[in-house]
């Protein structure tokens, strides 16, 4: 095995809570940032929705930024694909590409049929928040194919690190279409054990008689179950936030 350090050329991260404050994932984001910028500089590209739409969002800060205004001018990208870039305004202040999806759910029925094929991602179940999740993840995932084909990525070392079951589908989008772009994908906690604890059962005290598939089942958790399961299986790297956390995805996704 080569003990060559490959220095990356771009690390895109990309998360429902990247300019989004929701909860635990947006300070694990936030602190960790400082430190990637400091490391990576402006290699390191965050993605997240762009939910504000009109108003004004004090998290970020929009600008031409150098590094993204080329590609953003002039690369190619999906018709109805519409970003905004700029920094994030957290210490560090990273770059940041906010996605707006919305005229991205025409091809939601196509993007499920795909992942059925392709990995055996079960979308028939889903319901709350899963397509507004899984629509978003498609379209950072397209956003980060038209930065690679803009910049000639397959000249470079790309990263692309998803978090949580809501990027997922982004994930193994590029997974099947770029396969060279190396891909993270991250679990702050799994949303099997989210539900069985919401629904106050004992999480931890009996996690070794619990099965991801039947809980799923028994939760009518399916769907979110599967693209998570399944992204976890195909990232090049899979990561937990916690030691806690990682026996959680062993026993629940088994991996």
């Amino acid at each position: 095995m080569s003990k060559e350090h490959i220095e990356p050329d771009y690390i895109f991260e990309t998360s429902w809570e990247v300019c989004n404050l929701v909860g635990g994932i947006y300070t694990v984001l936030s602190t960790k940032s400082k430190t990637l910028q400091k490391l990576y500089k402006d290699k390191i590209i965050f993605i997240g929705p762009d939910i504000w739409q009109d108003k004004e969002n004090p998290l970020f800060i929009e600008s031409e930024v150098t590094a993204l205004k080329q590609w953003k001018n002039k690369a190619a990208r999906p018709e109805g694909l519409c970003v905004r870039t700029g920094r994030w305004n957290i210490p560090g202040k990273p770059l940041v590409i906010l996605v707006d999806f919305r005229n991205m759910y025409v091809h939601k029925n196509e993007l499920y049929g795909h992942m059925w094929e392709w990995f055996g991602v079960d979308s028939l179940h889903a319901y709350g928040d899963y397509d507004e999740s899984c629509v978003f993840a498609y379209a950072a995932a397209r956003v980060i194919e038209s930065f690679y084909r803009f910049v000639e990525g397959e000249k470079k070392n790309v990263i692309a690190h998803f978090d949580e079951w809501t990027t997922g589908m982004g994930l193994l989008y590029i997974k099947h279409n770029i396969p060279s772009i190396a891909t993270v994908f991250t679990t702050h906690a799994t949303s099997i054990g989210r539900s069985i604890a919401g629904n106050n059962k004992p999480l931890y005290d009996y996690l070794p008689g619990y099965f991801g598939d039947q809980m799923a089942q028994e939760l009518n958790m399916e769907s979110k179950h599967s693209v998570e399961k399944r992204a976890a299986q195909q990232a090049d790297a899979f990561t937990t936030v916690s030691d806690i956390t990682a026996r959680e995805c062993t026993q629940l996704l088994s991996c």
